[in-house]
């Protein structure tokens, strides 16, 4: 009888073995549900043979084997596999993870997915019915049939985008006759409207790329702000989709989508679009990831994740902000999407495409050294528009009240008398950082977390940025009883406060993840800021990268000194790749663009680089730091981390897994250390690093070292090995 070796979301690192009567070679990469323990569990079929080392009295049968959908196909499967190894995280945690939460359920699939395949056009008979004719109160049909009437042609997508409820309509209108459904034939590339003219540096980056669109290679389009990174993206992608090929985007944030969808859109009007990120319920990921799957889908814009999307047509993956730390995940399976989606892309022999204004160290360095192709765009893609110009405000001079400076306030009234929009960039949500006791120099901590509790002054209560915990805004201090406590420092919230008591008539608009939650709600402020119903914003790193606010002309920067004073080696580059973004708001269209930075060090080398808008003299500078220091991408790192209620049981865990390791010479072993953050979530950290000037030797011996730590009693210990890190 055949045996299924099925991957299933269980920390072991093993396949398991079961029975299957008729299972053979092309269940590879179906789903099965199979018992495991007391339950039955639901895995995927990552083998099938005629043999197995499990006694035939032990070995069980298999429950269902699931032919619903169609198998995972082998290239993803490999992509699986390789990054089970090379981040030493069980198979079948990898894959089940990968999947959409409705296929790891013991049920088959029960989906009702709509046809993106065609269009909907107005008939003869359609053409003739009056507009008159059709009810006010129908808005819905009364909007269709104007978009009919205006665009010749209407796809589903954009249909679904009017109302959830217009398919419906025009279904009914078909039957009707009063509406045709033309299929787009899968092999004819479509319409694409081609809006604006290149730049030489665009032409140059676009024939570059796609004279190599057949084979790998990555390539590093670094180009400044506003250059038109995405429009060479689109050119490039125009490219794929003519040799009908599925393109792959990935976005480091869900902010993200909103824009670049549109544009997509507009550009593609024809192409079947869709996105994959954690905003979407379960039913409208796996209807997404399905349209992905079976080709339908050509264009996949999506965040980390969906790098694990199986595409049977790839052509092409572009990894937009490539530097974006929020590229690698930091809990669970610790994977880079970036560096998956390079793997993926070399595996398919197909190019990949890491856009940046700030490229990381790490492929900086690999493009000086010719393992990236680079593409540089130097000058900005709309004529006449220039880099904004930089000033830094010292404010051991020019005091500040309130978070703001005079020279500051000064440039925001003039910005408001041209009628300019401006951006107040503060990197700090809440209405203040701390709660301070003057008395008795008592503060509002966290806990069960090393951090102190931020000031939600408007919901009077205060709250804990890491573990989510809240407690109410206490009357005096519960240490000696004073009741004037004071907030210490300035967030989102309280420089909202400022600005609304400085320009009152100003329309003002905070945006920072406290006023975006509600589904919905950052599409509607993307909306308000490009009908230019804001003056001012005030914004987090959510604003800070690719967006393109054409009438926005002053940003002012506050508190981005703290990351001076940072013990992790990539706080500069952090800080540099982030105030390059959100400098780069600023006068991307026909305005002058300026930007204010309220510093205490107007002579640090980060910002007089930044100044000059010259990022390859700070990246000279930080990489030779960084190979006298040893650090990446001079060597390869991975750390153990270890979590315990007590601080003693993680150090002691890390020391024994250290006793256990027995490193070749080019392997380095550094001693157990208590995290910088020591508490967080109610337990205690502590990590080990590890590294290596050789990728291959230190793989080596990760691989044996973690079957070695499999060993240790974990008795109130968790741990997880995590390579690449990036944060300490």
């Amino acid at each position: 009888m055949p045996i299924i070796r099925v991957a299933l979301n269980i920390p072991i690192d093993t396949l398991f073995d079961y029975q299957a009567a008729d299972a053979n070679q092309h269940d590879i990469g179906l789903r099965a549900s199979v018992p495991f323990g007391k339950k039955l569990v639901t895995g995927v079929i990552i083998d099938v043979s005629s043999e197995t080392q499990i006694s035939s009295e032990k070995l069980k049968s298999v429950q269902a084997i699931f032919r619903d959908i169609a198998p995972l196909p082998a290239a993803l499967l490999d992509l699986f596999h390789f990054c089970s190894h090379y981040y030493h995280h069980p198979l079948g945690m990898v894959v089940m993870n990968a999947l959409p939460g409705k296929l790891r359920s013991n049920k088959p699939v029960k989906l009702k997915t709509a046809s993106n395949n065609g269009q909907f056009t107005l008939t003869e008979a359609g053409k003739q019915i009056d507009l008159i004719d059709i009810p006010t109160r129908q808005r819905l049909a009364r909007r269709l049939f104007i978009e009919l009437n205006q665009s010749t042609v209407l796809t589903s997508d954009t249909a679904k985008q009017i109302s959830p409820g217009a398919i419906k309509l025009l279904k009914e209108w078909t039957q009707l006759g009063w509406v045709s459904v033309i299929p787009i034939p899968v092999a004819m590339a479509p319409r694409i409207r081609k809006i604006l003219h290149l730049t030489p540096e665009q032409e140059k980056a676009v024939s570059t790329i796609t004279a190599k669109i057949k084979q790998f290679n990555t390539w590093l389009l670094h180009g400044i702000t506003g250059s038109g990174k995405t429009e060479v993206y689109l050119r490039v992608i125009e490219k794929a989709l003519a040799q009908n090929k599925q393109t792959l985007v990935l976005i480091p944030e869900i902010s993200l989508t909103p824009q670049l969808e549109a544009v997509f859109r507009a550009r593609f009007p024809t192409t079947h679009l869709i996105n994959l990120h954690s905003g979407l319920n379960d039913t409208e990921r796996l209807s997404s990831w399905l349209q992905a799957q079976q080709g339908k889908a050509k264009i996949i814009l999506g965040t980390r994740l969906a790098v694990f999307t199986p595409l049977p047509n790839l052509g092409l993956i572009i990894v937009d902000e490539e530097q974006d730390s929020s590229f690698k995940q930091q809990d669970g399976l610790r994977y880079s999407a970036r560096d998956l989606a390079i793997f993926r892309a070399r595996h398919t022999d197909i190019p990949v495409v890491l856009g940046s204004a700030t490229p990381s160290l790490e492929s900086y360095y690999n493009a000086l050294r010719g393992r990236y192709r680079s593409v540089r765009l130097q000058s900005r893609a709309i004529e006449n528009a220039a880099l904004p110009m930089i000033r830094c405000i010292d404010t051991r001079i020019n005091k500040i009240q309130e978070g703001l400076s005079e020279p500051l306030i000064k440039a925001l009234t003039q910005c408001l008398a041209a009628k300019h929009q401006s951006l107040v960039f503060i990197n700090r949500r809440g209405y203040a950082p701390v709660l301070l006791c003057k008395s008795c120099t008592w503060a509002a901590t966290c806990q069960r977390c090393s951090s102190r509790l931020v000031v939600h002054l408007r919901d009077k209560q205060l709250c804990c940025h890491h573990c989510g915990h809240r407690e109410n805004f206490p009357r005096a201090c519960p240490q000696c009883g004073n009741q004037d406590i004071t907030p210490f420092g300035q967030g989102t919230q309280r420089v909202e406060e400022a600005l609304a008591i400085h320009f009152p008539d100003a329309r003002i608009l905070r945006i920072d993840r406290d006023s975006i939650r509600r589904k919905n709600a950052w599409q509607n402020i993307l909306q308000t800021i490009q009908a230019q119903e804001v003056d001012i914003l005030i914004g987090t790193q959510l604003l800070a990268k690719g967006h393109d606010f054409p009438n926005l002309s002053l940003v002012g920067i506050l508190n981005s000194d703290a990351s001076l004073y940072s013990t992790d080696f990539r706080a500069s580059e952090r800080l540099f790749a982030q105030l390059m973004q959100v400098a780069g708001r600023a006068g991307r269209a026909h305005i002058a663009g300026h930007v204010f930075i309220q510093t205490e060090f107007p002579d640090h080398p980060l910002y007089l680089a930044l100044q000059r808008h010259d990022y390859d003299a700070l990246a000279q500078t930080l990489l030779a730091e960084r190979k006298m220091a040893g650090f990446p991408p001079f060597v390869y790192q991975a750390i153990l981390r270890a979590e315990a209620h007590d601080i003693q049981l993680a150090l002691n865990f890390l020391s024994q897994a250290a006793n256990l390791a027995k490193p070749p010479g080019s392997v380095e072993i550094f001693d157990p250390v208590p995290a910088q953050m020591l508490r967080l979530k109610g337990l205690e950290r502590a990590h080990l690093l590890v590294q290596s000037s050789s990728r291959k030797q230190l793989q080596s011996f990760l691989a044996k070292w973690h079957i070695q730590i499999n060993t240790l009693p974990i008795h109130k210990i968790r741990w997880v090995l995590d390579v690449d890190p990036l944060e300490f």
